[in-house]
């Protein structure tokens, strides 16, 4: 047993068989922690357990921790690939007790695995303890039977751990292994102590106080173990190696760095070969765990590591682009530990390829302008910092990556001048940003991007984390804290809401801290980047400086999640079934519903609806998994990706594809930045429950998915059931009874029409109409109920007709007392009586105003029906005095 994967399965079955729960690697992103950049230790992912925050169903556990040391005060970059132990990402073996064990439990397991599981000998073997650690130093004593030089007291920090300036801490116990005297160092402790014949490789922790203030440490109730060893250190011990790089998980690296570039992995290549194989692990976990290249944060750092390694790809020779090529090798090493490589390869090596292609081309052109600034520069000598900061604005060179590309020479960075120089860069951005009229209104918030830079999102990976608060701002101003019952805005370090974009909503949920309690009742992006989030202050007071964690409303998210997925597939549909000139024009991805706009000229017909529901529910039925991976923009395109409307893209995109593959290509293939379903059966259903008119050739649906399309369903279903019921018939048979029941209704209705007609003429037995003699004019005029007002004109008409000569006029009251009044004029009467002229007159009776028509026919309207005999009576006093 002595390769890396026996090691480590050798040390978790251990302590396993030793009654510890083995619990898999947190993610690299810390979800309980936003103090930290990167998880950098085994105790991370438990530090809420030590601290009493939270509860788990173990009192013991053990772990093989990734971690990631690249950023912040825990930087080993610029170290990596020049020393025999420098990593940007490394393994962190460890056990934990909770309350359970301490100090004797604790030595007693750590030794009984050092010399009988590992079998390291024992006669090589020394420790440390903190100088007035007497328990501890009795236990290594007693259990392993160390004479007294080879326990070493430390009266420094080195032998005492603490989470930070408050809470738990505690003495320490390391063990060392001496390499042999070929090897130049002194023992810990000794004037020579750095040198690398005496390698510690594990740290026992005895958690046994509690800072409460400085000088002030009180004993906890329930004394708790943190341990951690390197797990490269292991390997290299028990493979007798004095190099991490040259045990076998990195031998394989390296050799698959040298086939695929060439030159010789020893010499003056080496570095650049361990460089390259180092920074591919922490590349590739970095990306599997949802982080990836960008200008800000943690996505900045992860640019830097993959920069720096294809910069030293290119130093060997490499032309193109080659790290993506060695990620098979890194998952054959590690895929059986971390199935999260598997399940990712494909994401990790498009973004290699796509961050190494996009470097390339800028590369050449930054080195020219490197050389030719630093021509001049000798051995000893300094690059200007605005220079560095030139090619770091320009050309996107990173600081560390112009140091490294001098290093060979000998020349240093004025890393002051850099950072002056992007103080003054930002300065200037912010005084052309002032000057910009309506968006001086948004001030604050410019001024927060400035200082903060983009909140980091880490929505696509948890619903949960932990977050600083880094502002709170109420009625355009910063203020010092919100208390209960304000409402305002908080700006964070980091968090996992969703701010508003891309036609998907913003998350809502809460935050909460020691003491206080938030609602999160709105999340938008502001100034580039800034995540705001609207705060309803519930408990106590929340202020800048402040650690909450964060909580999405998970059954509001999931929601979201379904209906932006349906989106897409619902947008394909629609091309498939209407034509290639659709394009979305416009969304709306809320929990409740969703709604899609997109060119198309006409309406859709009742087949063309159902074919589009049909398509996309099919692929919700193939639940196939939603693939997210980042391309070039121009790249995306160009495979057929679809860009949204409205939308602005940087140099890389996220790329999501779903559905059944057809010809290779999957159905459907889109940029967005949206939260996405992790399969498209997780979106149950979609309905599309309308579907309109926008603006001229714009369309617009409207869908359901999920448990809301299946009450939709379930709602018409039990409306059909109850027609059916009420026509004594079955389901089946509801809709031709229903459509008969139409028919014979319109069918009464006319004939009740006629015979209301008839009625209102004399026929059927009524008597008939008779027409008077007014100034020298016929006229007929009668009041009518149940005609309406479209059968006015056959009903004059007709009445023209009976009286061959004059004038008629019908006033039609409905059932809520409305009237309509028609007037007719013979041919033969025009000249002398114009009926625009007298249905304008009824129409004033009536209560209403105007009127229209031709001189032998018009027709008006009005609200008081009780005057309809009034407007027949102002008419004949107008025939009256004309006569």
């Amino acid at each position: 047993m002595s390769s890396v994967n026996e090691i480590r399965a050798a040390f978790l079955d251990y302590y396993a068989r030793e009654g510890h729960q083995v619990v898999p690697s947190s993610p690299l992103v810390p979800r309980n922690d936003p103090t930290l950049l990167f998880t950098n230790a085994g105790m991370v992912q438990f530090k809420n357990v030590f601290t009493g925050v939270e509860k788990r169903p173990y009192s013991t556990a053990t772990t093989a921790q990734k971690c990631v040391r690249a950023g912040g005060k825990h930087n080993d970059l610029e170290n990596v690939g020049y020393t025999a132990r420098h990593h940007t990402f490394f393994e962190m073996m460890g056990n934990f007790s909770f309350g359970d064990y301490f100090k004797e439990r604790a030595i007693e397991l750590a030794w009984n695995l050092t010399t009988k599981v590992f079998d390291l000998p024992k006669d090589r073997l020394l420790v440390t303890v903190y100088h007035d650690d007497d328990q501890a130093f009795d236990l290594w004593k007693r259990i392993a039977g160390l004479p007294d030089s080879r326990i070493i007291r430390i009266a420094t920090s080195d032998n005492f751990w603490q989470m930070g300036d408050t809470g738990p801490c505690g003495p320490c116990s390391e063990i060392f292994i001496d390499q042999g005297d070929k090897l130049q160092g002194g023992p810990p402790g000794s004037p020579d102590e750095d040198g690398d014949r005496f390698l510690e490789f594990w740290n026992l922790v005895f958690m046994q106080y509690e800072q409460v203030a400085p000088g002030e440490r009180l004993t906890l109730p329930r004394p708790s173990i943190d341990t951690g060893m390197g797990l490269e250190r292991m390997a290299a011990i028990m493979q007798g190696v004095h190099s991490n790089y040259d045990t076998d998980l990195f031998r394989g690296l390296i050799r698959a760095s040298v086939e695929a570039i060439g030159g010789d992995a020893e010499g003056p290549r080496r570095p650049s070969h361990r460089v390259i194989a180092d920074h591919l692990r922490a590349s590739a976990f970095l990306v599997a765990d949802g982080v990836l290249p960008s200008n800000e944060g943690r996505g900045y750092v992860l640019r830097r590591i993959m920069r720096r390694a294809m910069r030293h790809a290119q130093l060997l020779g490499s032309e193109q682009p080659v790290m993506f090529k060695l990620v098979p090798a890194l998952v054959r090493e590690m895929g059986a530990a971390y199935p999260e490589l598997v399940q990712s390869e494909a994401l990790i090596t498009e973004t290699l390829k796509l961050e190494e292609s996009r470097f390339r081309k800028t590369l050449t052109r930054g080195l020219q302008i490197l050389d030719e600034e630093s021509a001049s520069l000798s051995a000893g000598g300094t690059l200007p910092g605005d220079v560095a900061f030139k090619l770091h604005d320009t050309y996107g060179f990173p600081l560390d990556l112009t140091q490294d590309a001098l290093r060979a020479r000998d020349i240093k960075v004025d890393t002051e001048g850099f950072q002056t120089a992007m103080a003054r860069q930002r300065s200037d951005a912010r005084k052309a940003w002032s000057g910009s009229g309506d968006a001086a209104t948004e001030q604050v918030w410019f001024g927060l991007r400035d200082r903060f830079g983009a909140t980091e999102f880490l929505g696509y990976d948890t619903e949960i984390a932990e977050g600083v608060v880094l502002a709170t701002v109420r009625d355009g101003q910063e203020v010092a804290s919100l208390k209960a019952g304000e409402t305002g805005f908080v700006v964070l370090n980091q968090t996992p809401f969703y701010a508003e974009s891309g036609g998907q909503v913003g998350d809502r949920g809460t935050m909460s801290g020691t003491g206080t309690r938030l609602r999160v009742t709105e999340t938008q992006k502001r100034a580039d980047g800034l995540f705001v989030h609207a705060v309803t202050v519930e408990d106590g007071e929340v202020s800048p400086g402040a650690a909450v964690e964060l909580k999405v409303d998970h059954e509001r998210r999931s929601a979201i999640r379904a209906n932006h997925s349906a989106t897409h597939l619902l947008h394909e549909a629609l091309r498939r079934v209407l034509g290639d000139h659709v394009a979305q024009k416009g969304s709306m991805v809320a929990p409740e519903r969703l709604r899609f706009d997109f060119a198309h000229p006409r309406p859709m017909n009742d087949d063309e609806i159902a074919r589009v529901e049909d398509l996309a529910n099919a692929e919700v039925l193939g639940n196939t998994p939603v693939e997210t991976r980042l391309m070039a923009v121009d790249d995306a395109v160009a495979s057929g990706a679809r860009a949204l409307f409205g939308e602005k893209y940087g140099d890389e995109v996220r790329v999501v594809s779903m559905g059944r593959r057809e010809d290779g290509k999957p159905f459907s293939i889109e940029l967005c930045g949206g939260t996405h379903a992790a399969r498209i059966g997780d979106i149950g259903l979609i309905a599309l429950v309308g579907e309109g008119a926008v603006a001229s050739g714009v369309r617009r649906v409207e869908a359901l998915t999920g448990e809301a399309a299946r009450r939709y369903f379930a709602e018409r279903g039990k409306a059909l059931e109850e027609i059916a019921a009420q026509l004594k018939s079955p389901v089946s048979e509801a809709p031709a009874r229903v459509a008969a029941l139409v028919e014979e209704r319109k069918r009464l209705e006319r004939e009740l029409a006629d015979a209301r007609k008839k009625l209102a003429l004399g026929g059927g037995g009524a008597a008939a109409p008779e027409a008077k003699e007014i100034g020298g004019t016929k006229f007929l005029g009668r009041v009518v109920r149940g005609v309406s007002p479209k059968d006015l004109k056959g009903l004059i008409d007709d009445a023209k007709k009976q009286i061959g000569s004059g004038v008629v006029s019908f006033v039609a009251v409905d059932d809520e007392n409305k009237a309509s009044i028609a007037v007719g004029v013979t041919s033969d009467r025009v000249s002398v009586n114009n009926a625009v002229d007298l249905v304008r007159l009824g129409a004033d009776a009536l209560g209403g105003k105007g009127g229209g028509g031709r001189p032998d026919m018009a027709q008006a309207g009005g609200p008081n029906g009780g005057n309809a005999d009034a407007a027949l009576a102002a008419i004949e006093a107008h025939l009256a005095s004309a006569g």
